[in-house]
């Protein structure tokens, strides 16, 4: 399959239709992201809290955004349809994380899988680059971790996080991990500083890092100049 065979529709059509699918797709994020952590935790509160709703809200919004700057950037093609797929994901993780502290492996594998899938073809990177990207994205948070733990004796981050990182190194490739890893710890960095300034972040407490990767990834990719419009 040619992800990059664009669809005979205008641009204002796959615009629109483009945005009306990622609302769609907030239908079962927006219940996977309150049943799935849930499930790992039987003591997270089974009422949809104010903040839980706001979250909400945001996702709709994001994914709405998400979604049509996807569909501008890569067209109207299979590439685009998979680019809402990896951003309307990453952004349902985020909020899932941001929230309970949880990256569930139903959503963080799926998307993995789906990132080889998409990259037989070599969409967004090089199969073999690809890959390389899931594994090499699990083993670099595995590492930093380990060493985190040999000098503090505590757990610096979840298994989910390596999960997640391996899943945009299998989208975007291993050359993309570097710059991935940079922008999300100054963008965590810049989020605890503020928080800290204001009372809303004590020293020592759980700090979830999956949003920011999320962000990193989701504008690694519409900064991305896929493999097969590098010679046009």
């Amino acid at each position: 399959m040619n992800f990059w065979e664009p669809w005979p529709i205008t641009t204002s059509i796959w615009l629109v239709t483009a945005a009306a699918g990622g609302l769609l797709l907030c239908i079962p994020l927006s219940r996977l992201a309150f049943q799935l952590p849930r499930r790992l935790d039987p003591t997270l509160s089974r009422e949809q809290t104010a903040l839980h709703r706001r979250y909400r809200a945001l996702f709709v919004l994001l994914t709405l955004l998400c979604a049509i700057v996807c569909a501008w950037r890569f067209g109207a093609t299979p590439a685009g349809v998979a680019a809402i797929l990896f951003s309307v994901g990453l952004l349902a993780l985020a909020w899932i994380d941001a929230e309970t502290g949880y990256l569930p492996d139903a959503l963080t594998l799926s998307l993995l899988w789906l990132g080889l899938l998409v990259n037989v073809n070599g969409t967004f990177s090089a199969l073999p680059d690809a890959v390389i990207g899931a594994a090499a994205g699990y083993v670099a948070l595995w590492l930093l971790n380990a060493g985190f733990y040999i000098f503090t004796h505590r757990q610096g981050m979840g298994r989910g996080d390596f999960k997640l990182l391996a899943a945009l190194g299998a989208w975007l490739g291993w050359m993309s991990l570097p710059w991935l890893l940079l922008v999300a710890s100054l963008l965590a960095l810049f989020i605890a500083l503020v928080r800290r300034i204001y009372g809303q972040l004590q020293a020592g407490a759980p700090f979830s890092f999956g949003p920011y990767l999320a962000v990193a990834g989701i504008a690694a990719l519409v900064t991305l100049t896929p493999p097969v419009l590098r010679f046009f």
